[in-house]
């Protein structure tokens, strides 16, 4: 009888998670609407493993399993808790998710790009494959020129997206249907940027395709330019802070005109 009528009343509670989902207007926001989605997603599906756990164990004995699983349930249930109260704390927390992957992958290419350094150098020496000695695993001088400039726009991705951030904190409301579209618009963006400089990151490696390179900074440019010129038209951007959004849409010009100049022959 204790487990029926805990079954029920966990059955009771699994029902008002995702009915308090679906109660939620879209209207609030693309950006917030997932979060829940994913947060809601995660006790359901936690609860679910959890049962299984259970039903699967001899009656009266309790498992590592299920503790790590009631555990799952938890963690996911505190998620909940900790989820953005608009649109506006939604667009902030997924820029600053997609700042933390950029940073890293530009810090990753920062390191690998150091004077002399072999970019393979944490791939153990293989006598088979003849990693070691093989000049495809080594940058030429043209290449580390190249590749100078694409870090340029690896370094305009990470500014952009802090600027972006710190002018949605600071200015970005959502008290009207307009102000919460055009935060999701640049959330939506802005969440093309980290595949891009991934994808422009992995390319610079050797051996260097130049054509491969062009192609990904250029697409990696355009998210960029699509960024500053959503966020300059958003009420997001006072006219205050247009100078930063200028500054930066010459920096990439900039940077893709160098790129374009170096790769030239490769058309």
């Amino acid at each position: 009888q204790d487990c029926r009528k805990l079954s029920e009343d966990v059955q009771n509670a699994i029902l008002a998670v995702a009915t308090v989902y679906y109660w939620l207007p879209k209207g609030q926001g693309t950006t917030l609407r997932k979060m829940v989605r994913d947060a809601t997603t995660e006790v359901v599906e936690g609860m679910i493993q959890l049962t299984e756990t259970i039903l699967s164990a001899p009656l009266e004995s309790l498992s590592q399993e299920q503790l790590i699983s009631t555990g799952g349930v938890w963690e996911a249930c505190e998620q909940v808790s900790n989820l953005p109260r608009d649109n506006q704390a939604a667009v902030a927390s997924a820029l600053a998710a997609c700042l933390g992957v950029v940073k890293d992958a530009l810090e990753e290419m920062e390191h690998a790009l150091v004077e002399g350094q072999d970019p393979y150098s944490d791939i153990m020496e293989d006598e088979e494959l003849g990693f070691r000695g093989n000049r495809d695993t080594y940058w030429s001088e043209a290449d580390r020129k190249l590749l100078s400039s694409c870090m340029g726009l690896m370094k305009a991705s990470k500014a952009c997206l802090k600027k972006v951030l710190g002018v949605v904190k600071a200015y970005g409301k959502a008290d009207s249907p307009e102000q919460i579209a055009q935060l999701d618009d640049l959330a939506d963006i802005a969440n093309e940027i980290s595949p891009s400089v991934d994808e422009l990151a992995l390319s610079m490696y050797p051996p260097v395709n130049e054509l491969a390179v062009r192609l990904n900074a250029a697409k990696l440019a355009s998210v960029l330019k699509k960024v500053l010129e959503i966020t300059k038209t958003s009420h997001v951007c006072p006219p205050s802070e247009e100078g930063w959004v200028q500054f930066l849409t010459d920096a990439v010009d900039h940077n893709m005109n160098k790129i374009k100049n170096f790769t030239q022959g490769q058309l």
